[in-house]
């Protein structure tokens, strides 16, 4: 098959005509949302098992509807972010569904203030929602009464969400200026990154002054942006959820406890030495007197190839299917069922993602293919998302999702599929050691960088509520920068608009320690694939297929895996000096 660059096409959701499929859903939400409420007078303990899972089916039917609805506007906005009529549909489409959550919410909270014996006989009656319902009594602690959380929702929709959409609007329209060759270029965020990885210095150099200088001249407006969704999340989930420190609002969420996140972060903090040794052989290597934070990713020769499209595509799917056929299978179906936007156009969500609108569905795929070598591991990584959305396409809407950091799981153990396909054709020492450099560079953007932002983060939140500005933020994540690089490095000032450029913390608080966990997670799994060879794929494949409908501890449990344990978390790190060594024998 070729696979030819294009927009993706979201007729599997609603057809590109005047909306009246779109609306007829709108109305049928409300309709639905509104015959939901009349069940509220039956709500009590007595209730049959029978009765509550004709209610239950009720509510995931209007998840359904919800999730449908939202998927499709945000698709839509991020194919094109600067499209007012498409951003105020999405708005409007997100006010009905608040409403539509208002209305419905009295049933999670019945279900929530229920003891656990009365609960029990419910969810042990409820076969492909029983950890989801579980889930559902984790919060009760910080649960607050119906009017106060409906509040919630309209106050998140009108602040905190509506904030980051700003956040998305002004950032999206963004324009670099760069001369190359003499020639002055204008780039999109993602073009300009291009030049970040180049094997010319002067040009890494210009790319990330240029991208600091640009977000730093909105520096103050978009530091404030982040103040007030942290000051948002703190005041609701502290001061009147009383939740202990905000970052236990997502370990919640993940239902991963506080102490196994804490021992995670505390383990890369302490193994920040493997990247530095990691980063001064690479000084050597480039042949530099002293390393610049903007020569992290310099390669260690000029001679890097474009590659198509096709190129790309058809080497991911030959390495999945190396693999396993079916996961080929399911890579090439994400192209032809024409659900992967590839091209790179202004105003087009920067970036990458997968997301899933419904289990039946493939899941839609977003790219910004240049045709350099990372666009191709890109594409295995969002590939991988689509592989682990499909493989759990059985499962419903509350429990097919894996929490955020087990979400990362197929993601990240495609791209070492993908790594070792291509090593594996390689003879040329010279090549292999830029793929070894490559690898590094790659697991420190996903491990340590992720995990430092995450420290920023909870620092950062604890700055805010004792009213430190933009400029001590700035400040803070400068030192952030030189501890985690540990002398390898230097850090020049203007990275200190680094953390304003990263959108995660503003849409999703905490989510990035999910990649530090997902990819150490999957240099464990990956280990153990090699030594286990194919007798491994079965329960792997068994491990994704589960979702979400499994506790994460149990799940990695039943893997073989525990991460309550520091030495699960070393491996990974282990795993890591091993390639720094081999790296040094092959350069020495």
């Amino acid at each position: 098959m070729e696979f030819i660059q294009s927009k993706w096409n979201l007729d599997d959701l609603y057809p590109e005509d005047n909306g009246s499929a779109l609306q007829a859903d709108v109305e049928l939400l409300k309709q639905k949302a509104n015959e939901f409420e009349s069940y509220r007078p039956e709500l009590k303990p007595e209730l049959s098992r029978e009765r509550f899972l004709e209610i239950l089916s009720d509510y995931k039917t209007i998840n359904e509807l919800a999730h449908k609805l939202s998927g499709y506007t945000q698709l839509q906005v991020s194919a094109d972010t600067q499209d007012s009529a498409l951003l105020s549909r999405m708005v409007h489409i997100r006010s009905i569904i608040t409403d539509v959550f208002n209305k419905t919410m009295f049933f999670t909270l019945w279900f929530r203030e229920l003891s656990d014996e009365e609960a029990a006989p419910y969810i042990a009656s409820a076969e492909g929602c029983r950890y989801y319902l579980s889930t559902v009594r984790l919060s009760k602690p910080h649960t607050l009464t119906e009017e106060e959380e409906k509040i919630i929702n309209i106050k998140d929709m009108t602040g905190s969400s509506a904030m980051y959409n700003v956040y998305n609007a002004i950032t999206n329209r963004y324009v670099f200026h760069v001369a190359v060759d003499g020639e002055e270029k204008k780039l999109t965020r993602g073009e300009l990154m291009t030049y970040a990885h180049s094997a010319k210095r002067e040009e890494r150099k210009a790319a990330y002054e240029e991208l600091y200088r640009v977000y730093g001249n909105d520096g103050n407006i978009l530091g404030q942006i982040y103040q007030n969704i942290a000051r948002d999340w703190d005041r609701e989930n502290m001061d009147f959820r009383s939740y202990t420190t905000p970052i236990s609002v997502r370990n919640l969420r993940n239902d991963i406890p506080d102490e196994v996140v804490e021992l995670l972060l505390s383990t890369c903090q302490k193994n920040k030495g493997v990247f530095a040794d990691y980063f001064r052989l690479k000084q050597k290597l480039i042949g530099v007197d002293e390393l610049h934070r903007y020569d992290l990713y310099a390669p260690l020769s000029d001679d890097e190839r474009k590659v198509s499209f096709d190129q790309a595509y058809n080497t991911v799917i030959k390495s999945y299917n190396e693999f396993d056929p079916e996961f080929a299978e399911m890579a090439e179906r994400v192209y032809r069922h024409h659900h992967i936007d590839s091209e790179v156009r202004h105003g087009k969500r920067s970036g990458a993602f997968c997301q899933t609108v419904l289990p039946q569905l493939t899941p839609w795929v977003l790219v910004n293919f240049q045709g350099k070598t990372g666009d191709t591991s890109t594409l295995a990584h969002e590939l991988g998302h689509g592989i682990h959305s499909m493989m759990a396409a059985d499962k419903n809407i509350f429990e097919q999702h894996s929490c955020l950091p087990l979400a990362e799981t197929a993601s990240t153990f495609g791209e070492m599929l993908l790594s070792d396909y291509l090593e594996q054709r390689v003879d040329d020492k010279k090549v292999l050691c830029n793929m070894l450099v490559k690898q590094m560079d790659d697991n420190y953007a996903t491990i340590q960088r992720q995990s430092y932002f995450a420290l920023f983060e909870k620092q950062a939140h604890g700055m805010i509520a004792d009213g430190a500005d933009v400029n001590a933020l700035s400040e803070a994540y400068l030192d952030n920068l030189r501890d985690q690089f540990d002398g390898s490095m230097i850090v020049d000032d203007y990275f200190r608009w680094e953390w304003i450029s990263i959108p995660h913390i503003y849409h999703t608080p905490f989510y990035v320690y999910a990649y530090s966990f997902g990819q150490l997670l999957v240099l464990a799994l990956y280990n153990t694939y090699k030594s286990e060879g194919k007798s491994f794929i079965p329960r792997y494949k068994e491990m994704l297929h589960k979702g979400g409908s499994q506790r994460p501890a149990d799940l990695l449990m039943d893997a073989g895996f525990d991460f309550t344990q520091e030495s699960f978390w070393q491996g990974g790190f282990d795993i890591l000096k091993g390639k720094v060594e081999r790296l040094r024998t092959l350069t020495n």
